[in-house]
C-alpha cells in the first residue's frame, strides 16, 4: 500500500511540474527586485525561459535579498532559473548567489571572468564557492559580442571583461541610430580611469519584437564612451535599467541621450543612488516619458527625485520631512554609517512588453500601473 501511494504520488508530480512551468502570457515580462540598493533584475519571456541579472547582497542580508528575488520567481510561475549572469564581482552583485542556488535550481551560470579587484569575500567565493555551484550544471564566461539562447528574444552582450563590442549590433532600422555618429561624444570629458568590478560588467542589449532594454550592470563612464563612440553601436531602447543604482560614475550623456529611453528605471537604495549630477542627464535625457525609483534617495532630496506614485519602496523609519536639499553622500568604506533599511515587504516594479513595442509598467506597493504604447 505504501508503494502504491508513493507511485502515485511520483505520476501526481509528473503531470503537476509541467504544469507549473506553462505560460499562457504573451509578453516579456521584468521584475526590477528591490535588494537593498544591490542589483537583481529578472527576466521571463514568453516561451517560460528565464535570466536573473545578479544576486543581491551577501552576508546577513543574502537570505532577505533570495527571498525577494524567489518572491519574483514565483509570481512568474518559474520551478528554475535558467540563465544568470553576474554582472561584476561586487558584493552588492553576486552575495546572495550561494543562497539562493541553495533554493532554487540555476542551469547557466553566466560572468565576465576572474576578479580584477582583489577582495577576501570575492576570492574566497570564486575559489571555493563558486565552483561547487555550477558543477552540475553549466558555466559560461560573456564576451562582447556573445548571445544568451532565450526563445523569442534577441539577447546581445555588449561589453564584459572590460571590452565592448566594436561594431554596430546587426538588423536594427536606421531609426534606431545604431551605426550613426553619436552626437554627445564631442561634448565628453573622460573620467580618471577605473581599475574596479564596476568596468568589467557583462552589459546587455535586449530585443522582444519592436521592444528594447539596455541593462549594462554598473558599467562606468569611459566604458561608456567606449561603447558609444564615435558612433552609437546599440541603437535606442523602450527601457533602460539605470546603470549603477543611478550614480554619476556612470549614466553619462553619451550612453543615456543616445539610448533616447522612454522608461527608466532605477535599482537604488534610499541612501545609495540617485545624486544629481546623475539624475540631470537622466531627466533630460531626450524622449524620456518616466523614471521610476525603487526607493526615494536621500541623495536626490526633492530637486531631483519623482513623485512617490513611481517609487516602489518605503523605509522602516520614515523621516517626519523628507529634504528638498540633496544630502552629501556619506564616507565609503569602513566609516560609512549603515544605511536606511527596510527589511519589512519589499515591492517590485515591473514591466510587461509587447512584441509591438508597448508595455505597461506596475509599481508594486500601490499597484499604479502606465501603458506606453507603442512607438509609431
Amino acid at each position: 500500500m505504501r508503494a502504491s501511494r508513493s507511485l502515485l504520488l511520483a505520476l501526481a508530480l509528473s503531470v503537476a511540474l509541467p504544469a507549473a512551468q506553462t505560460r499562457t502570457a504573451k509578453t516579456l515580462d521584468i521584475y526590477v527586485v528591490d535588494v537593498e540598493g544591490g542589483n537583481a533584475t529578472l527576466f521571463v519571456s514568453p516561451s517560460g525561459e528565464s535570466v536573473l541579472i545578479d544576486s543581491g547582497n551577501g552576508a546577513a542580508a543574502a537570505p532577505r535579498d533570495a527571498g525577494r528575488i524567489l518572491a519574483a520567481v514565483k509570481d512568474a510561475g518559474l520551478t528554475q532559473i535558467d540563465n544568470l549572469i553576474t554582472t561584476h564581482w561586487h558584493g552588492d552583485h553576486f552575495g546572495g548567489l550561494a543562497e539562493l542556488a541553495s533554493r532554487i535550481p540555476i542551469r547557466n551560470f553566466i560572468d565576465h571572468g576572474p576578479n580584477v579587484q582583489p577582495a577576501a569575500a570575492a576570492d574566497e567565493f570564486l575559489q571555493k564557492t563558486y565552483p561547487s555551484l555550477y558543477a552540475k550544471a553549466k558555466h559560461t564566461v560573456a564576451r562582447p559580442g556573445d548571445k544568451v539562447a532565450i526563445a523569442g528574444l534577441d539577447w546581445r552582450v555588449v561589453s564584459a571583461a572590460g571590452e565592448v563590442i566594436k561594431t554596430s549590433l546587426p538588423g536594427l532600422p536606421a531609426a534606431s541610430g545604431a551605426g550613426r555618429p553619436n552626437p554627445y561624444c564631442a561634448g565628453s570629458k573622460p573620467m580618471d580611469a577605473d581599475p574596479t568590478e564596476n568596468a568589467q560588467s557583462v552589459g546587455s542589449i535586449i530585443t522582444f519584437g519592436k521592444f528594447r532594454v539596455a541593462h549594462l550592470g554598473d558599467l562606468t563612464w569611459n566604458k561608456e564612451f567606449d561603447l558609444m563612440c564615435p558612433t552609437n553601436r546599440v541603437g535606442t531602447v523602450d527601457l533602460f535599467i539605470v546603470s549603477h543604482h543611478g550614480q554619476p560614475i556612470s549614466n553619462s550623456e553619451v550612453l543615456v541621450h543616445a539610448l533616447g529611453p522612454r522608461v527608466a528605471i532605477m535599482n537604488n537604495g534610499t541612501r545609495k543612488g540617485g545624486q544629481p549630477d546623475a539624475m540631470k542627464i537622466i531627466h533630460s535625457a531626450p524622449g524620456l516619458e518616466d523614471l521610476w525609483q525603487l526607493h526615494f534617495s536621500l541623495l536626490s532630496g526633492q530637486d531631483y527625485t519623482v513623485p512617490g506614485l513611481f517609487i516602489a519602496n518605503e523605509v522602516d523609519e520614515q523621516p517626519a520631512a523628507m529634504p528638498i536639499v540633496a544630502l552629501q553622500p556619506p564616507p565609503a568604506g569602513a566609516a560609512a554609517p549603515p544605511p536606511p533599511a527596510h527589511n519589512g515587504t519589499a515591492y517590485w516594479i515591473k514591466v510587461s512588453a509587447q512584441t509591438d513595442g508597448s508595455f505597461t509598467v506596475t509599481n508594486g506597493r500601490n499597484r499604479f500601473s502606465k501603458t506606453y504604447k507603442a512607438r509609431p
